[in-house]
C-alpha cells in the first residue's frame, strides 16, 4: 500500500532554464540551505487533489494514447530533489487526463485504460510521455493529473494546466471543434485557484502538436 506524504512539492521558477540554473548549483555544493537562501532557483508550491478519476495498478508505457484522436502532445516531466534540486532517477511518474472528448477512462461506466500511464525518470530524472492534448469537462479547467512515486511512497499529487490562449487554439480544430464552448477557464477553475499557476506547463510548439515541460521537485520521504 503507497503512503501519500502531504507536504508542499517544488516547481523550478522558470521552467527548464531555471531547473539547469539550480542544478548547476546544486553540483557545485548547494544544499539544502542554498535552495532556502534562493542560491538554487526553485519555489514551493501546494500539493493539488488528487481527483476522483485516479485508478492505481497504470500500464507503464510511454504511448497512452490507445489511438485516440487529438492534438498530439508530449510530456517532459522531470523530477528533482527539493533539497538540491538535483534529477533523480527511477521515480515513478503516474499521469492521467481526459481524452479529447472530456473523458476518463476506467470510471464512470468507460472502459479501457486510454490516458493513463506511467514512466520512470531516467538519469536525468526525466520520464517521456506521448499523448494528446487533454479535453474538458464540466466545471474544471483543462488539466493533467499527476503522481510522483518513489521507494513506495506517494511524494506527490499534483494537476498540471495550460494557457487558455493556446487551449483556445488548439479547440477550433478537430475533434475538439465539433464540441460547444468550454464553460470553465483557469480564473474560474476551484483548483487552480490554489496554486494552479505555478503548476503551469511550458509548452512549445513540435510538428503538428506541443511538447509540455515541467520540472517537479520532491521530498525522497
Amino acid at each position: 500500500m503507497e503512503k501519500l506524504t502531504r507536504r508542499n512539492s517544488l516547481l523550478a521558477l522558470g521552467g527548464l532554464a531555471a531547473a539547469a540554473a539550480g542544478w548547476r548549483a546544486g553540483e557545485a555544493g548547494a544544499g539544502p540551505a542554498a535552495v532556502a537562501s534562493g542560491a538554487v532557483s526553485c519555489v514551493l508550491t501546494p500539493e493539488m487533489t488528487e481527483g476522483p478519476f485516479y485508478v492505481p495498478d497504470e500500464a507503464v508505457r510511454r504511448d497512452i494514447t490507445e489511438g485516440r484522436p487529438g492534438t498530439p502532445l508530449g510530456l517532459h516531466l522531470t523530477v528533482v530533489s527539493a533539497s538540491t534540486c538535483r534529477p533523480i532517477a527511477g521515480a515513478k511518474v503516474d499521469v492521467w487526463h481526459a481524452d479529447a472528448s472530456g473523458v476518463y477512462s476506467g470510471v464512470q461506466g468507460n472502459t479501457g485504460t486510454f490516458m493513463r500511464g506511467i514512466q520512470p525518470t531516467n538519469a536525468k530524472g526525466l520520464a517521456l510521455f506521448d499523448t494528446v492534448y487533454p479535453g474538458w469537462y464540466t466545471g474544471r479547467a483543462v488539466h493533467i493529473h499527476v503522481k510522483v512515486h518513489l521507494g513506495g511512497n506517494v511524494v506527490h499529487t499534483g494537476q498540471l494546466f495550460f494557457p487558455d490562449t493556446l487551449t483556445d487554439a488548439v479547440y477550433t480544430k478537430s475533434p475538439y471543434s465539433s464540441r460547444r464552448s468550454r464553460d470553465t477557464r483557469n480564473a474560474n477553475d476551484s483548483i487552480f485557484r490554489n496554486g494552479g499557476s505555478r503548476s503551469m506547463l511550458h509548452l512549445t510548439r513540435s510538428g503538428s502538436g506541443y511538447v509540455g515541460a515541467i520540472v517537479l521537485g520532491v521530498h525522497r520521504s
